[in-house]
């Protein structure tokens, strides 16, 4: 790999721990309301989720790295930045419209974005490395899991 992996690895790692950050403190925010709704019986038990996503931020960390330390152009490291930066963002407005503003539905919508989101990051860094794009297929999985819990919650809880 032309850039120095390591590098990108490490860039790549404090980005994901910060998206993990502030989500987390966004969702503490909100978890005495969601203590209060009605979940469906598939809801895994919070210890799982997150596990989960230590998994999913650990595993998209290393795709990033392995991606911007391709042999590409810095136009295409710079466009393989912004989709994962997009990614995180919008991972990020989940727990925000979900967990402080409540708005379950909006959640639900933006759950398909941010799904719609992961496949895009998938795509693009496919050319690059076959291996990248594999270890974000968890990611989608997650996500249309959380969305269609999202959905159930909302439908369980009138919104």
């Amino acid at each position: 790999m032309k850039a120095s992996f390591t590098k990108y690895l490490f860039i790549s790692a404090i980005f994901w721990i910060g998206v993990s950050l502030v989500g987390s403190m966004a969702t503490s925010l909100g978890m005495d309301w969601y203590r209060g709704l009605i979940l469906p019986g598939i809801t895994p038990p919070g210890s799982l989720i997150g596990a989960v996503w230590t998994v999913i931020f650990t595993l998209t960390a290393a795709s990033m790295s392995i991606a911007l330390a391709s042999r590409t152009s810095k136009d295409v490291r710079r466009k393989v930045f912004v989709v994962y930066a997009v990614n995180a963002a919008l991972n990020l407005l989940w727990s925000v419209l979900f967990f402080d503003l409540h708005f379950i539905g909006a959640a639900f919508i933006e759950a398909i974005v941010l799904g719609l989101s992961v496949i895009a990051v998938i795509v693009i860094v496919r050319p690059i490395s076959r291996f990248a794009a594999i270890m974000l297929i968890p990611y989608a999985a997650w996500v249309s899991f959380a969305a269609y819990l999202t959905f159930l919650i909302g439908r369980l809880n009138g919104f």
